[in-house]
């Protein structure tokens, strides 16, 4: 397969981005850096994504350059795989007082890895990144897991692909401090949303709370719940 070389050249990254505070300061850093930033959104169905999109066009909006490139959304509905899981039900959503190993999506980055990949052979693009943090407990975030599906990519589709995870050394609240400049009120970062707002009780919303407290940034998130 020949791959369509876009106007980037090697200054091309796509991002997977969720519209959180990791992706949206990814995005900025790698725009401050002088790359052509891709950001790429894929559709699960998942019970937060029309407010989480939503913020995310917001957040973009944000950023005036001219080498970010439009969103690319990507469709991948996973209710026939994942059954009545609480991601899709919204039932039993892990609150405040739950481990981060609850908010487990089973296969997140396989899924998330499977159509990008594929989208960034057949577009050009030698780079894909993640906002993955240091600590991260699952076994699809570890460099280990990014190498062996970038060869994975290579032998299925004869296209060399880096899966960059520029934050892996970072902490939330690191990353929220060099991200202390931009316009983070659009960021969303809730699994349980209320009337198009973060809930406030759970637990994504809490690690977002502590992050904001713990770089003494100002958080002007609204929550429907404090």
């Amino acid at each position: 397969m020949s791959p369509a070389t876009p106007d980037t050249g090697d200054e091309g990254v796509a991002v997977l981005a969720s519209g959180g505070l990791d992706s949206a300061v990814l995005v900025a850093e790698l725009l401050g850096d002088g790359r052509v930033v891709q950001p790429m959104y894929v559709r699960f169905g998942l019970a937060w994504e029309a407010t989480e999109e939503a913020h995310l066009r917001r957040f973009l909006d944000t950023l005036p350059s001219a080498r970010l490139r439009p969103l690319v959304t990507l469709e991948l509905p996973v209710a026939d795989t994942y059954g009545d899981h609480w991601s899709l039900s919204a039932g039993d959503v892990p609150d405040a007082q739950t481990p981060d190993e609850a908010v487990y999506l089973p296969g997140r980055n396989v899924l998330l890895l499977a159509k990008s990949s594929i989208w960034c052979a057949l577009h050009g693009y030698p780079v894909i990144a993640l906002g993955t943090l240091k600590g991260n407990p699952f076994a699809d975030s570890s460099r280990e897991f990014f190498g062996d599906f970038a060869a994975l990519v290579h032998t299925a589709v004869d296209h060399r692909l880096e899966i960059a995870t520029p934050f892996s050394e970072l902490d939330k609240t690191e990353v929220l401090e060099r991200g202390r400049q931009l316009q983070l009120q659009h960021t969303f970062s809730c699994i349980d949303p209320t009337a198009g707002n973060h809930c406030g009780r759970c637990n994504k919303c809490a690690e977002r709370q502590r992050a904001f407290a713990d770089a003494a940034i100002d958080d002007v998130t609204t929550y429907a719940n404090r």
